[in-house]
């Protein structure tokens, strides 16, 4: 659950699950629909963006229009159900 240094994390999940299931690095929670609708105030000096959802689906669509809008995105494969499987794989080798 590593990320090279400069990247902001954005956080497409509603405001529930962000609570219920906080990820263990800083985020800035944004919204599709912000993103989709140019509302979203990112900028390129935020450095480039990986966008994660819970699934992954609805991530590479942000991460499309930010691409579009001229910002460095991706989309993180698979989403949060990923990163956590990341994490417990991670532990059951002994790394973190």
């Amino acid at each position: 659950m590593t990320f090279p240094d400069g990247v902001t994390l954005i956080d497409l999940r509603p405001e529930e699950l962000r609570l219920r299931e906080p990820l263990p690095v800083p985020v800035l929670a944004v919204t599709l629909e912000a993103i989709e609708d140019g509302t979203h105030g990112l900028r390129p000096d935020l450095g480039p963006l990986v966008v994660i959802c819970e699934r992954g689906a609805r991530s590479g669509l942000a991460a499309r229009y930010l691409q579009a809008d001229g910002l460095e995105a991706t989309a993180y494969p698979g989403g949060v159900l990923a990163l956590w499987r990341e994490r417990e794989l991670r532990r059951a080798g002994g790394e973190g």
